[in-house]
Parts: structure tokens; C-alpha cells; sequence
């Protein structure tokens, strides 16, 4: 590139004025008609030259190419219908037009493909910014997305302009794979509590999309709770409706809802849809009944009141019938003990009983006790934390308990420090097998660290499972299944030591908060348990056992697929696995005894959710950035053309990348056009010409 620049020596205003007064002294002179007044012109004109410096500037300039960014959009939905071969044409004819452009660099940008299971939808435009990040506005040129339109980090233009995105800075074109009048039905979560009370029904809000009929029509619906048992209802399209669910246990619900499919409808992937509810318990009713009072009968009651939501009814019995000393019986007690209302008219309101050295010495009579013996075989639950008394004449051995009572006394009681252990099915169980201070180490005949306890009362067991050792390796702690209940019996009355830290102490709120858990059916506390879980991209997989043997597990994933792992016994009673998730949906687990669900995936994935192809999300970028929105159903692609950057960049046909004709200066060579003997000798020729011209 060659030009002339100027490098005056004064300002340019002050050449200016020298200019405009030479340009008047002229003029007068010529009015005047003064000899030799052009001749006058020439050292003046050579005189303004000379101050103004011209230079012949000679710039060595190498071209700068343009960017060019394709983005190809590779979700999910785009593997429907013909949208990836038309994907893969288009691209082809980009990249035989764009590539022989010596002006142009073209980047192409793969986008699209979701790590959370399509939970954060298509994010094109989060590539497309980092395409363009390096690259100044000057150079370019424009960007391509191919696509269904289904883009979900669009923003609106405003926003766009706010942050200062670079693809409003240049032509911005859609190309989109679908077709215009595309039918597809889709079922859809409104709203789902993530809590629910066992027993209770869940209210949720549903809403069946369908885009072939008129809003209302009735749609056929299946839901499905935990892979088993299936109710039919239907929906009306395009409304949003409440349904209620069942909650059937604690824990996981799994839902499973599924719209008919339509009739060559786009995808069925987004015909079904899960929802996970954990059942809770509302207010779990617990009747503690102390006996003779004891220096641990505290620790029962202060962990059910630290609990909210346990609601606990506490009686004790400071005087029992067969004392008889005068006192009024008015001044007896606070109020009368409501041995019919607790043990006959409420007695199935509980969810546990806690006897806490509790005789029987005429209180309660025995066909109240009859009925919690009932009670138990029902699915009610019991305790017994004894002491010295179940041993007497008066133990709940004695009377109607004993049928539902694991083990019976034998009279003697152990009385002396001694430090508990965890029997070898203990070490399995999930109330005692990962107690914290259970093993000094690793090895699963090492010492605990615990505290010692006291006094421990011997019994011959019948029933149940001895999870704890005492004295002599007798049992301790004895868990049982009485028909559809369960009975825990603690044969010792100084747990409360562990509390107060004697010997070092022990855990004592989390044993007896493991014990009054399972005896109320936790789940996460059954012996014999399968269970899965979503785990850094993979189904993990964990059975409880308290046998060592090793059972395969049957796993069908939502495509009714089976596979069979094989979980490695990682002690405690646990066998772990991991098998990589290949879709989203109902997992069904089984090991032949146990059965388990898993959801994987968002209850409204935005990437699987709604796949019709449209042009709404991005037609508002588009048109802030001079581009242009194309649909390749027809099978024709627009042809490409470079544009002036003040020109139209799109057309019906066509579409347009803008050429800048950008360029980096290598290198300049200046050479002066006033050299000084040059201007002095046109300064002294014209003085002398105008002196001999005036002279004649």
C-alpha cells in the first residue's frame, strides 16, 4: 500500500494561517496587478511545502484471515428422525464451500452432548462464545449453527448486548435439521413434593403434551410405583392435572408414569417420566413405661425428645401397688395411669413400646399385656431394657410376653465391670456393625474401645439374633421378628454409662437410636437389604447380608436389557458394585430374595423432554445479528457468499460471511518529497525571477 503523509514542523493550525495570508497577499497582488506576483508564488508554496514535510509512505501489509465458527449441535434429539444425516450433508457442502477460501479460517465447534443426563439441556451458545473468545470483532466473519433449534442457553437480545456477546458482532445463521409440522406427545411433571407420610397420599401435578390434538382430549396414562403394581387413569392434553400418589413405605417411592404412544410421533423417550418420593413417618408415636427408677432411665427419654419427630408418652412408675405406707390416694400421682386407654383403646397409635425396667407386679394386668403380645404379631414393635427385676418372680418373662420374648432368664445376674463385644452377627448387623470404637483395628477379632458396663443379666436365648456379648460371651443385646413385628431385648441396665463417659464411654445414643429405628422397619437398617444409588455417572449397587455368601444381582435397565453383576463383599455385611448408566429411566434390581429400584435422571430432562425442531428459541439472536434462520427439510442447503461488512449478509437462498479485509503491517518505507536543496532552490529561483521581473 503507497500513500503521502504529511510530518509538519509547526502545528497545523499555524500552516493553515500561513496558507490563508499567502493565498490573500496573492490575491491583492494580482488585483493590484503587481509585477512578478506569480513568480512571488513559487518560494512560497515551496516555503508551506517544506514546513509540511510530505513523505511518499510505502506499507508492506499481509492479510489477516477472517474466522468463520460451525457449530454442529450433537444432542440427543438429534439423533431423531433424518435430522443427523441431514446434519452431516450440510456440513459436508459448509466445509467444500468455506475450506478453498484463502481469506478464512473455519472453526467447527461439536456441541450439544450432556454429562448430567440432558438435566441442562442443549448449551450451543456457551460453545459458540468460547469459539469466538479469541478472535477481535474486526475479524469475524460470522457463525453457523446447525440444529433442531432446540438450544436452551439462548438469551434474549438484550441480555445478549449486556454481557457483550461476540456473536452479535457478526452475522449469526441457523441452519435447522427438522421439519416444520413434526407431531409429538410428551407427559410432564409440574410439580412433585420430595417428601411424603407413609400411608398418605402425595399429591402431584401432571401435564400430558400433546401437539397433533385439540386441548382437553383425554389421554390414556399408566403409573407405576417402585416396578410392580400399575394404575391406569387418564389426562386431558395440554392441562395441568393434581394426581395422588400412594406412599407405601419409608424411603424411596419410585413412580413410574407413562403416556400412551402416538402414532408416528417423534420420540417416545419423553413418554414416560420417574418421580423418587421418600417416605417419611408423620410423628412416630412412642410409649415409654419406666419401672423401678434408675440413674439411666434419662437416657431413653433424652434421646426420644431430641428427636422432633418422634412424639413420645413417658410414664413412670415411682410406686408400685404392693407398697403401702398411708399416703392418700389422691396424692398418688398427677393423674390416674390410663392403663385401658395406653394398652387396649390406643395401643395401636404407637409405633414402639419401651418397657425400661419394668416389672410386672399388678399394675397392668395380663390381658392388657395379652394384647401387646398381639399387638407385636401385627407389626408393632417392643423393647425391653431389664435389670436385676427380670430375673424375680415378677419379670414380663412370667406372664403374656413370653411367647414374643427372645430369651429367658435364668435367675443370675452378673454383677461387675465388663467391656461388650459385637457377636459374629453383630459385626454383620446394620444396628451394631460399623458402631464407631466396635474394633481397635481393622482385624475383626480385635478388642473395642469402649467403656465397660456393669451388670448384665443371663438368659437362655430361644429366638433372635444376638448382636452383643457380655459376660462369658453371653448374649447382650438380642434383636428378634415376631410374626409381622419385631422385639429387642437389652439385658443390661447401665448402657447410661457409656454416656457419661465412664471408661472412656461408648456410643450409647447411636446404638439405642439404631435399635428404636429398626424396630420401627427403617429401611436403610434391614438385614437383608438391596438398594441402588446414581453415583458419579454410575449405579452403585449395595447388598446387606448377614451370611457370607455371595449372591449375584440381576439389574434391568429401562429398555428391559437384563445384566448380571456380582457385588465383592466389602465387610460389615455389605456387597458393593458399579455398572456403568447407559440411558436415563427405571433401573429393577434383584439378588432372587431382595428387590430394588433406581431412577436415573431428571423427572423433566430439557434435552429429551421437548425435541420438536423450532425456530422461536433463536429467531431473536438471529435478527439482532443480521443472520439468517434456514430449515434443510427440502433437502437444499443455502449457498455461502462473502459480503461487504455494511452489506446484507442474508438472503432466502443464500447466506452471507462477512469479508473485513483485515491485514498486519509488516513493514514501511517513507522517502521525503521536499528534500532542503530542492525547496532552497525553488525559494532563491522564484526571489530572483520575481527580482528581475520586477525589474524590467
Amino acid at each position: 500500500m503507497t500513500g503521502i503523509t504529511f510530518a509538519p514542523m509547526v502545528p497545523v493550525p499555524l500552516i493553515l494561517l500561513l496558507l490563508t495570508l499567502a493565498i490573500g497577499l496573492i490575491g491583492y497582488g494580482l488585483w493590484r496587478r503587481a509585477r512578478g506576483v506569480l513568480l512571488r508564488t513559487l518560494p512560497i508554496v515551496a516555503l508551506l511545502i517544506a514546513i509540511s514535510d510530505p513523505e511518499l509512505m510505502r506499507e508492506n501489509r499481509t492479510p489477516l484471515q477472517d474466522v468463520a465458527v460451525v457449530v454442529v449441535d450433537e444432542s440427543a434429539s438429534q439423533q431423531l428422525g433424518e435430522r443427523s444425516e441431514r446434519t452431516a450433508n450440510v456440513l459436508e457442502r459448509l466445509r467444500e464451500n468455506l475450506n478453498g477460501t484463502d481469506d478464512l479460517e473455519v472453526r467447527i465447534v461439536r456441541a450439544g452432548r450432556s454429562e448430567t443426563g440432558g438435566q441442562d439441556g442443549t448449551r450451543l451458545f456457551s460453545a459458540l462464545t468460547a469459539a469466538m473468545s479469541d478472535v477481535p470483532s474486526q475479524r469475524l466473519a460470522g457463525a453457523v449453527l446447525i440444529t433442531d433449534g432446540q438450544v436452551h442457553d439462548a438469551l434474549t437480545p438484550e441480555q445478549a448486548a449486556q454481557i457483550q456477546a461476540p456473536y452479535l458482532k457478526a452475522p449469526l445463521h441457523v441452519l435447522l435439521t427438522g421439519e416444520k409440522n413434526e407431531y409429538d406427545r410428551r407427559v410432564r411433571v409440574e410439580r412433585a413434593p420430595d417428601f411424603g407420610l407413609v400411608d398418605k397420599p402425595a399429591l402431584v401435578m401432571l401435564k400430558v403434551e400433546d401437539t397433533a390434538v385439540p386441548e382437553g382430549t383425554p389421554i390414556a396414562v399408566t403409573i407405576g410405583r417402585n416396578g410392580g403394581e400399575v394404575q391406569s387413569l387418564t389426562l386431558p392434553a395440554g392441562e395441568a392435572t393434581e394426581v395422588p400418589l400412594p406412599i407405601e413405605n419409608a424411603g424411596a417411592n419410585v413412580f413410574e408414569v407413562e403416556v400412551a404412544a402416538g402414532v408416528n410421533e417423534l420420540s417416545e423417550a419423553n413418554n414416560r417420566t420417574l418421580i423418587t418420593i421418600n417416605g417419611v413417618r408423620d410423628r412416630l408415636r412412642v410409649l415409654l413405661v419406666s419401672g423401678q427408677p434408675h440413674v439411666g432411665e434419662r437416657a431413653w427419654r433424652n434421646l426420644l425428645k431430641s428427636d422432633p419427630n418422634v412424639d413420645l408418652v413417658h410414664f413412670t412408675i415411682l410406686r408400685p401397688l404392693n407398697k403401702d405406707d398411708g399416703t392418700p390416694l389422691n396424692e398418688l400421682a398427677l393423674i390416674t395411669f390410663p392403663i385401658r386407654e395406653l394398652f387396649e383403646e390406643k395401643l395401636n397409635d404407637f409405633d414402639l413400646l419401651i418397657f425400661d425396667r419394668y416389672s410386672q407386679r399388678g399394675l397392668v394386668p395380663f390381658q392388657f399385656m395379652a394384647n401387646v403380645a398381639d399387638y407385636v404379631r401385627n407389626g408393632g414393635a417392643v423393647m425391653l431394657a431389664v435389670g436385676a427385676e427380670y430375673s424375680d418372680s415378677f419379670s414380663l418373662f412370667g406372664g403374656p410376653l413370653q411367647s414374643i420374648l427372645p430369651a429367658e432368664p435364668t435367675g443370675r445376674v452378673f454383677s461387675g465391670a465388663f467391656r461388650p463385644h459385637l457377636s459374629a452377627v453383630g459385626r454383620r448387623h446394620p444396628v451394631t456393625a460399623d458402631l464407631a470404637g466396635a474394633l481397635t483395628s481393622g482385624d475383626e477379632n480385635s478388642e473395642p474401645t469402649w467403656g465397660r458396663w456393669l451388670r448384665q443379666i443371663q438368659v437362655r436365648p430361644n429366638e433372635g439374633e444376638p448382636v452383643m456379648t457380655g459376660r462369658e460371651d453371653e448374649p447382650l443385646l438380642i434383636l428378634d421378628r415376631v410374626g409381622e413385628g419385631r422385639v429387642a431385648l437389652l439385658l443390661s441396665d447401665t448402657v447410661w454409662l457409656w454416656g457419661k463417659g465412664f471408661d472412656g464411654g461408648g456410643p450409647q445414643v447411636e446404638l439405642l437410636r439404631r435399635v428404636a429405628h429398626w424396630l420401627m422397619k427403617e429401611p436403610e437398617l434391614e438385614e437383608e437389604h438391596l438398594s441402588a444409588e446414581v453415583r458419579s455417572g454410575a449405579l452403585a449397587i449395595t447388598r446387606r447380608s448377614l451370611t457370607e455368601d455371595v449372591v449375584p444381582v440381576t439389574v434391568t435397565s429401562p429398555s428391559g436389557e437384563t445384566q448380571t453383576v456380582v457385588p465383592e463383599d466389602v465387610g460389615t455385611g455389605k456387597f458393593t458394585a458399579q455398572i456403568p448408566i447407559e440411558t436415563p429411566g427405571l433401573y429393577q434390581l434383584t439378588d432372587g430374595t431382595n428387590t430394588a429400584v433406581a431412577a436415573v435422571g431428571s423427572p423433566n430432562p430439557l434435552e429429551t423432554y421437548d425435541v420438536v425442531a423450532t425456530a422461536e428459541r433463536v429467531t431473536p439472536l438471529v435478527q439482532a445479528a443480521d443472520g439468517g434462520v434456514y430449515w434443510l427439510e427440502n433437502g437444499t442447503a443455502p449457498a455461502v457468499r462473502r459480503v461487504a461488512p455494511d452489506r446484507t449478509a442474508h438472503g432466502s437462498s443464500w447466506l452471507g460471511l462477512r469479508a473485513n479485509e483485515q491485514f498486519v503491517v509488516s513493514g514501511v518505507t517513507q522517502t521525503p518529497l521536499a528534500p532542503i536543496a530542492l525547496i532552497l532552490l525553488l525559494v532563491m529561483a522564484g526571489a530572483m525571477l520575481a527580482w528581475w521581473q520586477e525589474g524590467k
